[in-house]
């Protein structure tokens, strides 16, 4: 498609005569290619469950690492990608970084074939998957230039809510695709019970686990031709008045994605054990990843040429207060959107699929529940009511204000986080922990709805508080912060779980949502506020 050098969606004769039609047509472009980058970022949420059901030599805080490695990367390379747009051009971003995913596709399903894979090829790939998660950014941004205002909250919620399916579509595809040879190589059995959306497997069953990496070709491959084929750059002043060529764009995209990639790995040696490749320092994450942020924006500065020039511009968004206030709302939305899609299912594997009985006066959590839930029935379920409700929460908050939809939102996720935090205590200290398996997945279910419901609300206020040039680059920025539940969440709830304290994580997180109650009337509810219910 040719480049657009005339694009003003506010006046509606033009919105009408030429907007809509281009509009739409990139978005439905753009959704399932973020689709396949949620996908590839988090398949290790299932990847790893599957591992420990056939008997890979890994024990399992190792594999929650995975899970972390992935979350923290995803959400560093989303820093450099939300300035991809205005540097690189809409549809030179989102067809190559879509490409990008076929490496770790690929090295997945290469790597899976053997259980005497060393652990560290998985960590390479778990960081390389990472991508997946920073597509996230730059396509946001990337929609936030087509739609006018009084849309976009419908239109950021359908890329995001649609494209946050790809969490589900991988909890639901990839269980199925490991059932059967469709790529040939040789299936591994079944130590333990498996299971897929349909109905458990029992231990002895085949299955091919390395269809979890190659499944994925079969969507990247022509998504790449379609986006090229089918995306537009926008040349306008307010977008991508310096346009590279393709070359020039795909080597600046690998180069900030280099800088992301650098500092990621920066920050998980500082917090990983020795056994595990970290330095063994243990510094606490919520003092590393403070570093990583504040690093990689550093060195994203010291590119010369346009591309300083371009991101001093864009960095003006850290002056205004509500790139930060947001930053944290948003945080509580998508962050802990992402963050529950990550650990959901392999807090299932680890809480319900293991007896807790007392031995010799010491609680044993080692022994296999045979009656314990499939992890790999339910997991898909939170993340496919959270992406499937954003939409509706970004057309709800365009009707009564996004604020004011955030905060009914925030006081059900209070209320949720601490229903689930009980049924984890009393489940994590049975011999049938089945028993409470059912309301532990209601209230987890509540809360998924509210976390999608909030964030298309989101959507909503930042596009009514910033202005035309600042809102796409906000919401790549906000998206890059609240990413990091991707990582935190799977790390405090695999430390909880290893302190027998499964339920302080819930407690927590609905202390950080008891905050951003405040923040949110403080700043867009109460009276006098600058931006009223925007």
């Amino acid at each position: 498609m040719s480049d657009i050098k005339k694009w003003d969606v506010e006046d509606p004769k033009f919105w009408e005569s030429e907007g809509k039609k281009i509009a739409n047509r990139n978005m439905w472009i753009s959704i399932p290619s973020l689709l396949c980058g949620f996908a590839v970022w988090l398949y290790w949420g299932i990847i790893t469950i599957q591992m420990l059901n056939l008997g890979f030599p890994f024990a399992k805080s190792e594999l929650f690492t995975l899970m972390a490695i992935a979350g923290l990367t995803g959400a560093t390379l989303r820093i450099p990608s939300s300035f991809f747009i205005r540097l690189a051009g809409g549809r030179n971003t989102i067809v190559f970084t879509t490409a990008l995913l076929m490496i770790p596709a690929i090295g997945a399903g290469i790597a899976l074939q053997d259980k005497n894979t060393p652990f560290w090829v998985f960590q390479i790939l778990a960081l390389l998957s990472g991508i997946g998660g920073g597509n996230f950014s730059a396509s946001m941004s990337n929609i936030s230039f087509f739609y006018p205002k009084k849309q976009l909250g419908l239109a950021l919620g359908l890329n995001a809510g649609l494209g946050n399916f790809g969490v589900t579509t991988m909890q639901i595809l990839v269980p199925l695709a490991m059932t059967f040879g469709l790529f040939g190589g040789e299936p591994m059995e079944l130590v333990t019970t498996s299971g897929t959306l349909i109905g458990k497997i029992p231990a002895g069953t085949d299955a091919w686990i390395h269809n979890a990496g190659y499944i994925w070709l079969l969507f990247l491959i022509p998504l790449a031709v379609v986006g090229w084929m089918g995306m537009n750059n926008i040349k306008a002043s307010h977008v991508t008045p310096d346009l590279p060529s393709p070359i020039g764009s795909f080597s600046m995209i690998s180069a900030m994605l280099a800088v992301g990639f650098v500092t990621a790995i920066f920050g998980l040696w500082l917090m990983l054990p020795e056994n595990v490749g970290g330095s063994g320092f243990g510094i606490s994450k919520w003092i590393v990843l403070p570093i990583v942020i504040a690093l990689t924006v550093f060195l994203l500065k010291l590119f010369p040429g346009k591309i300083k020039e371009n991101l001093n511009r864009q960095y003006k968004i850290f002056g205004n207060k509500h790139t930060w206030i947001m930053s944290i709302i948003y945080t509580m939305t998508f962050g802990s959107f992402i963050g529950f899609a990550a650990g959901f299912g392999l807090s299932i594997k680890v809480i319900f699929g293991y007896q807790h009985v007392m031995i010799d006066g010491v609680m044993n959590h080692d022994i296999a529940n045979a009656a314990g839930p499939s992890a790999l029935m339910y997991a898909w379920m939170g993340p496919f009511i959270g992406a499937l409700i954003r939409p509706v929460g970004g057309w709800i908050a365009d009707k009564m204000g996004g604020a004011k939809v955030t905060q009914i939102c925030a006081f059900v996720m209070v209320a949720s986080a601490i229903g689930v935090a009980h049924y984890m205590k009393l489940a994590y200290a049975s011999a049938t922990p089945q028993d409470y398996f059912v309301p532990f997945l209601v209230l987890f279910l509540v809360l998924f709805a509210a976390t999608g419901i909030a964030n298309g609300s989101t959507f909503r206020t930042i596009s009514m508080v910033f202005n035309k040039e600042q809102a796409g680059p906000v919401l790549g920025w906000t998206a890059a912060v609240a990413a990091y539940g991707a990582f935190i969440i799977p790390k405090v709830l695999g430390e909880q779980i290893k302190a027998t304290t499964p339920e302080n994580a819930l407690y927590g997180f609905a202390v950080f949502y008891g905050i951003c109650i405040v923040i949110n009337w403080w700043y867009y509810l109460r009276k006098g506020a600058e931006h009223q219910n925007p």
